[in-house]
């Protein structure tokens, strides 16, 4: 694999991988108005709850999945499935609905992250991949540091919604990114 392809297949699981990270603080910025919305305040931990637990929880599935039919095509499922959710999470109309999204999204997060990782150590040798450990590691404190600025920015500005619906644009390059680049799978 050509040295440009990895580095374009680096920027997208990057990409994807800050998304999934991110995801938590900027909804957790927005929280305030989207129960001044949609009410349900004494259910609105699950809104962060359920999508942890539906990422953790579906990890070790996704790794067996990816062994069993190829690390693009799940890396594809997932980064799908967790644009999906973003979108139903921007269109809930109620608590339970956001609640029910958001485990959506967290279903595709929860293949994200394993793949990322494993992408990252199957197209870099042992030398570098150190390096990109650490590239991943900032990705989380950057995503932790910019995660409520754009959440705050979005929902002073904007709306709500938009929290979940920023992640299309970037979510869609990081898909076209692996699947353009990666054509060994």
């Amino acid at each position: 694999m050509s040295q440009r392809r990895v580095y374009i297949i680096t920027a997208g699981v990057i990409l994807s991988l800050f998304l999934a990270a991110m995801e938590g603080t900027v909804v957790a910025t927005a929280m305030p108005s989207i129960v001044a919305q949609l009410g349900g305040l004494s259910i609105y931990s699950w809104v962060f709850s359920i999508y942890m637990l539906a990422s953790t929880t579906t990890v070790p599935i996704y790794g067996k999945i990816s062994d069993l039919l190829g690390r693009k095509k799940v890396y594809t499922f997932s980064m799908v499935l967790f644009l999906v959710g973003s979108v139903l999470c921007g269109l809930a109309n109620s608590m339970e609905a956001l609640i029910i999204f958001r485990a959506i999204q967290g279903l595709g997060a929860g293949g994200i992250i394993p793949m990322a990782l494993t992408v990252i150590g199957e197209i870099f040798d042992v030398e570098k991949r150190a390096k990109m450990q650490g590239l991943i590691s900032g990705v989380w404190g950057l995503s932790s540091i910019i995660g409520p600025l754009i959440g705050g920015f979005l929902v002073d500005q904007i709306s709500w919604h938009w929290v979940f619906y920023i992640n299309l644009i970037p979510g869609v390059l990081a898909i076209l990114f692996v699947w353009l680049a990666w054509v060994d799978q």
